[in-house]
């Protein structure tokens, strides 16, 4: 249409910042995103992931062992402004809300959120892009039995996100959350906003940046966007690296992308 502006393209930032203590040896020396599935670190499935479906520009939120992943990045990626870091200073004491401050700045648009411990299959990365717009879209996924430490999700009789919690009782969990969110519209301001303001109070410094969603919930701001079951892999422990490597190992590489938590 003449005199319309082409829409800039998705955003987006991964953060990367932890070093993964629940895998024990493994990440004595290096960051959990430079682990290796079927020989690929994860940062790179990630990426290679975004690229593939046209997102051109990704933060990434570094801490422990920065100075690998910057290294890594420079040498698979180069320097075509493609993919950046942001360094958090304070990542040993606080969580990934502070994480998502230390990259505001590149929520200037549209832009997907992801955890830096998830392996996931395109046509996941592919739904939640091509979801219905709303000013933020949960990727969420349902299962038998929830344990203590997944993310658990509530929704309304529509798929908008009531809560958003590890403690929900068993009888009000409709789903997890994958890890993978999206704002659009109005959300990344929306979001930002909300980050400031999180901050404020002491105990921001120890939250995730999932209560922001919770409180952003309650306004009736968020939808969910299911998501195949066997497409995604957490990766908190030792066993879930023999999981992901059954899932995204040589056998599906053809097919097979990974995002982190």
């Amino acid at each position: 249409m003449a005199g319309s502006e082409e829409k800039p393209p998705v955003k987006a930032i991964i953060l990367s910042a932890g070093q993964g203590h629940r895998l024990g040896p493994l990440t004595t020396s290096i960051p959990k995103c430079l682990l290796p599935i079927s020989g690929k670190p994860i940062i790179e499935w990630q990426i290679d992931a975004l690229l593939s479906t046209g997102i051109n520009q990704v933060t990434v939120v570094t801490g422990f062992q920065s100075c690998l992943i910057e290294t890594l990045l420079q040498q698979r990626y180069g320097d075509d402004g493609r993919i950046e870091t942001v360094f958090n200073p304070f990542f040993s004491i606080t969580d990934n809300l502070v994480s998502c401050w230390i990259a505001r700045a590149a929520m200037d648009r549209d832009f997907l959120l992801l955890n830096g411990d998830t392996l996931f299959e395109e046509v996941l990365l592919a739904r939640v892009l091509n979801s219905d717009p709303t000013p933020v879209t949960l990727s969420v996924d349902q299962k038998p039995v929830y344990d203590a430490d997944d993310m658990k999700v509530q929704l309304d009789e529509n798929g908008w996100v009531r809560h958003v919690s590890k403690t929900l009782p068993t009888g009000q969990i409709d789903a997890e959350s994958v890890g993978l969110v999206l704002f659009r519209e109005c959300g990344p301001l929306l979001f930002r906003d909300a980050l400031g303001e999180a901050l404020r109070h002491q105990g921001g410094l120890k939250a995730w940046y999932l209560s922001i969603i919770e409180n952003l919930a309650s306004r009736q701001l968020v939808k969910a966007c299911f998501v195949p079951e066997s497409s995604w892999c957490e990766i908190d422990f030792p066993a879930d690296l023999i999981k992901a490597e059954d899932l995204f190992g040589e056998k599906r590489l053809s097919r097979s992308v990974i995002m982190q938590r």
